[in-house]
């Protein structure tokens, strides 16, 4: 194995481009990963996000820049590539008359360093499912045994693709302890996710990309600076969204029936908007108040970018 210094980055990425023919999908991003860091790599339909993966997973050459996994090229060394990472992709390929079980020690096979198979049933919550076919798992059961394989040799380096898609909530939480606990004992973790609360409550980084280039990137909170407050409420009875006043120089805008209000700091604006309607003796029901999102990041990149709203979903092929 290549050694790394302490300092090193598990992945380091320089000017990457990937071209399909004369359709440019990546164009040009750059980005490093510490080891025992979670980033999330998030984009809007077409942004470039899965051919990204896929080439640092090694299943592409770059067309141009370079991609290292600890110090390596994962294209020419894939073989000692994957000996230290784990990849769970969007859809595993399984055998559906083989048992969960089964399937395990089948990878195990195949998979140097492998935990027991008991042992990883254990950490994904498979344990009761192991004699059961793979044809009769639920969707979000199939994630968790895709997770399982992902994670059979400790990795030092894992890829989460759509993780919990299909979970149920006890499940999806279940998924983020154990990403916790593999990001304690110092594995780096690079995750796709269209569940946008996901990556606010994993990820050290996030890079949200749009169209091929790296739109945004930083601490969640780093992203999210100076997006201010979201209000939002129905219109009164009897009143026109004109009717409503401005609040900190903010108009109000009329969206899906409500009228919101994006403003820098909530509390002064709430003041001024219920002063306003205490004295028309206005009742506020409906009032929401909530902090800026990674939605709402990608909502103004689909809006500045042409993006229809139905495609601005980090889900699905971003070729």
């Amino acid at each position: 194995m290549t050694p790394l210094s302490e300092n090193s980055p598990a992945v380091e990425v320089v000017d990457l481009r990937r071209g399909y023919g004369d359709y440019e999908a990546v164009r040009g991003i750059s980005f490093s990963l510490a080891r025992g860091e979670l980033f999330a790599l998030l984009g809007t339909n077409g942004a470039g996000k899965t051919t990204t993966l896929e080439v640092l997973e090694g299943y592409h050459p770059p067309t141009a820049g370079t991609v290292r996994i600890f110090g390596l090229d994962p294209y020419t060394a894939g073989a000692e590539v994957r000996r230290r990472t784990g990849t769970m992709l969007q859809e595993g390929g399984f055998f559906k008359e083989l048992t969960v079980k089964e399937t395990v020690d089948c990878w195990r096979a195949f998979t140097s360093r492998a935990r027991p198979t008991a042992e990883v049933l254990a950490r994904v919550g498979l344990e009761p499912k192991a004699g059961t076919r793979i044809a009769q798992l639920s969707g979000g059961e199939r994630r968790r045994l895709d997770l399982a394989l992902a994670v059979l040799n400790d990795p030092e380096l894992l890829f989460l693709d759509e993780p919990t898609t299909g979970m149920d909530p006890e499940a999806r939480r279940a998924t983020w302890r154990l990403v916790k606990e593999l990001r304690a004992a110092g594995t780096t973790v690079v995750l796709t996710t269209h569940y946008l609360e996901e990556a606010q409550q994993l990820a050290d980084r996030v890079a949200i990309m749009d169209r091929g280039l790296i739109a945004a990137t930083g601490t969640v909170a780093e992203v999210l600076a100076g997006r201010g407050d979201l209000i939002t409420l129905p219109l009164p009875p009897g009143h026109r969204l004109a009717d409503l006043p401005e609040l900190l120089g903010t108009a109000p805008v009329l969206t899906d029936g409500l009228a919101g209000y994006r403003v820098p700091r909530s509390a002064p604006a709430l003041a001024a908007l219920h002063g306003w309607a205490a004295a028309r003796g206005v009742e506020l029901d409906g009032l929401e108040v909530r902090a800026g999102s990674l939605e709402d990041v990608f909502l103004d990149l689909a809006a500045a970018s042409g993006t229809s709203a139905a495609s601005t979903t980090p889900l699905g092929a971003s070729r």
